[in-house]
């Protein structure tokens, strides 16, 4: 059965997230407590799942490496975005991760639900960028061959996963026989997971993991939509049970998503379950 594989330190995954640094990330993200930024809200959201994939994956004889991450921004240019001691580089190990964050910001929570506020140290491993236009299809296309390099080292692994973040179409034309070329990539488990995050400045309701483009509102949304994965049975089970809503056939798409979204959506999206 594909994307079941085993994953442990000797046979790892890996997530891949493309995020748009356009001009128009500068817009504010509708759904928070606190005014953001898109380009903000989605550097948090991604900087908090590498730390909570670090706790995760911390033993008793340090971070085991069952993920290799990366992170790939396309705007002004295309290419690797962390910051500090990993710069320059597409692909890390967990465990040189989790050692090397960019900087640590002291930030202070909140206070809510008789909760007092509260000053919290924040590992962050790249920082929010809004400059340039949207070349998504150069960023799928560096995508494949970063991914294509690691699929022949890891053949067995259970296959990548792509997160991919925007909030405007393509500048650098049609990204959709880039997308099917890193969906067409695979190992003995499956192919790569391809998911689409489109990011909204407005208050209207998100959709998010749908099965349909019927009820999608433009030719854009469409396209994502057809460029997005299909979630593996497993996922979709585990977030069934987690009280996401989604049917049969449901993909990693959400349109027009606000801050609660996007974290809910790279929590189901980046859910695999066999850790050894």
């Amino acid at each position: 059965m594909p994307y079941s594989a085993e994953i442990s330190r000797a046979n790892p995954t890996c997530f891949l997230f493309l995020i748009d640094q356009s001009e128009s990330m500068r817009d504010p993200i509708g759904g928070g407590d606190v005014p953001m930024q898109k380009a903000e809200a989605v550097a948090d959201a991604v900087n908090r799942l590498l730390s909570e994939l670090s706790i995760k994956c911390a033993k008793e004889d340090g971070v085991r490496d069952y993920f290799h991450v990366g992170v790939i921004g396309y705007g002004a240019k295309v290419g690797p975005i962390f910051d500090g001691a990993l710069a320059g580089r597409d692909l890390v190990p967990l465990s040189e991760v989790a050692a090397q964050p960019a900087r640590v910001e002291e930030r202070t929570r909140p206070a809510s639900r008789g909760r007092s506020a509260l000053a919290v140290k924040v590992p962050t491993w790249f920082s929010p960028v809004a400059f340039g236009d949207t070349p998504m299809t150069g960023a799928l296309t560096l995508a494949r061959t970063v991914l294509a390099r690691w699929l022949a080292e890891h053949p067995g692994a259970f296959p990548p996963i792509v997160v991919n973040v925007t909030d405007g179409e393509s500048t650098d034309g049609d990204p959709s026989p880039a997308a099917a070329a890193l969906r067409g990539l695979g190992s003995t488990d499956g192919n790569v997971l391809l998911f689409n995050l489109h990011l909204s400045s407005d208050q209207s309701d998100p959709v998010v993991f749908p099965s349909g483009d019927d009820h999608l509102p433009d030719d854009y949304a469409r396209l994502l939509f057809r460029m997005s994965s299909p979630l593996p049975d497993d996922m979709r089970n585990a977030a069934v049970r987690r009280d996401v809503s989604m049917s049969d056939g449901a993909r990693g798409f959400a349109f027009n998503a606000d801050i609660s979204s996007i974290v809910q959506f790279l929590d189901v999206g980046t859910q695999v379950m066999d850790l050894r």
